[in-house]
């Protein structure tokens, strides 16, 4: 009950979870344990990895994971928290989004040990008529409650008939799998909750339900997102991950040690003791960077990402920076840090110089006129941005 707990949102019904837990105790058989995602994006960020994470633990417990792929709820369009409807995608689409998200879940999970599903295995062969069927199971005043289209029929926003099959589709998926638990986002919870009401129907022990709270991005305030840019990609290079962990405040770094470290609890808790004892918090914030970015690349890419991280604090130069070569010398500063990449355009450069963030071969630039002859130059704007430039 503790894992159960740690980071959540909510867990509903505590109760109900509990005599799972002792049932599958008494009886040796693990509880099945359910997380479905429909591939509507090809980029993920560690802010959707959260639920993976607590999925994550509850195998390492020993009960049976199931990471669900909504190939064929993802053709119908979530309409959670939506003020209009959801353009539907394309198989093609879909299918090259599932293939990142498979590859990612193995990432957090393991492999050998999760069932891997896709929601098309029951859901197309349901037919028109079994469609019906499953409709006649949920009234229309029930699905009015549901937030988002209660508050579009009010604005008198359109909302197709379509979307009402939505968490109908994804109720039956716990159905077909027979879970005992779903796990979802805070905005999932209608369509959680939907899950527990067709296994009543179709005869089944409901499941429970628990939902995750939504992780803050790199600024502390905003939910993580690509469009707010204060997302970590799990994507990124290594260095970029680690220098980005290493950003955030010292209050978010907790909040994130809860919900994205696999560490134990009372290993979090005497390393927050330390903290407030007198230790340096970078030290826990680096021990946080590098296990992220070990999760997403290796512990070998994580020692180099720390070091090239005290490389660029202290000044120092990067081994795998870009070399390139330019032509035209004398050149101004400002059209070679343009050309070489460095900057997006010669204001910028400008900018960049007045604020002390350009130094050549360690140096800081401060005149905007000035001009390179030819040679080899190491370029640096900011901590991060480095380039070897050769220029003819």
């Amino acid at each position: 009950m503790a894992v159960s707990l740690r980071g959540t949102e909510e867990l509903i019904p505590q109760e109900d979870w509990l005599k799972k837990l002792a049932k599958s105790d008494a009886t040796g058989v693990p509880l099945r344990i359910k997380l479905g995602l429909d591939p509507t994006a090809p980029d993920i960020h560690i802010g959707h990895t959260v639920v993976l994470n607590k999925m994550r633990q509850l195998q390492d417990l020993g009960h049976t994971v199931i990471f669900l792929i909504g190939d064929f709820t993802s053709m119908i369009g979530d309409p959670s928290g939506r003020n209009t409807t959801r353009p539907p995608l394309t198989a093609e689409q879909i299918k090259a989004n599932a293939e990142t998200y498979r590859a990612q879940a193995d990432k957090i999970l393991d492999p050998s040990k999760t069932e891997l599903r896709y929601n098309s295995e029951w859901s197309d062969p349901l037919g028109a008529r079994g469609m019906i069927q499953l409709a006649a199971k949920y009234t229309v005043a029930r699905m009015m409650e549901r937030n988002d289209f209660h508050d579009r029929f009010k604005a008198g926003s359109s909302i197709s008939v379509h979307e009402f099959l939505y968490p109908l589709m994804q109720g039956y998926d716990s159905v077909a799998l027979k879970s005992d638990l779903e796990l979802g986002g805070t905005d999932q919870k209608f369509n959680l909750l939907m899950g527990r009401h067709l296994q009543q129907e179709y005869g089944q022990e409901p499941q429970c339900i628990l939902t995750m709270p939504l992780l803050e991005g790199l600024d502390g305030v905003e939910k993580m997102s690509k469009s707010k840019n204060n997302y970590i990609g799990v994507s990124e290079d290594a260095n970029t991950m680690f220098a980005k962990v290493l950003s955030i405040s010292d209050d978010l770094m907790w909040r994130w040690f809860t919900l994205l470290s696999f560490r134990g609890e009372a290993e979090i808790a005497g390393l927050k003791k330390e903290i407030e004892g007198g230790r340096n918090p970078k030290d826990a914030k680096v021990m946080l960077a590098k296990e992220i970015t070990a999760r997403f690349h290796s512990a070998q890419a994580a020692d180099a990402a720390e070091q090239d991280f005290t490389n660029r604090s202290k000044g120092g130069v990067p081994d795998d920076i870009p070399e390139m070569q330019l032509s035209g010398a004398p050149l101004g500063i400002g059209a070679l840090l343009k050309q070489a990449g460095l900057a997006p355009s010669g204001s910028e450069a400008n900018r960049l110089i007045d604020g002390g963030g350009v130094r050549i071969d360690s140096a800081v630039v401060s005149d905007k006129g000035l001009k390179l002859e030819a040679g080899t130059y190491v370029v640096q704007v900011g901590k991060r941005k480095f380039a070897r430039v050769t220029l003819a």
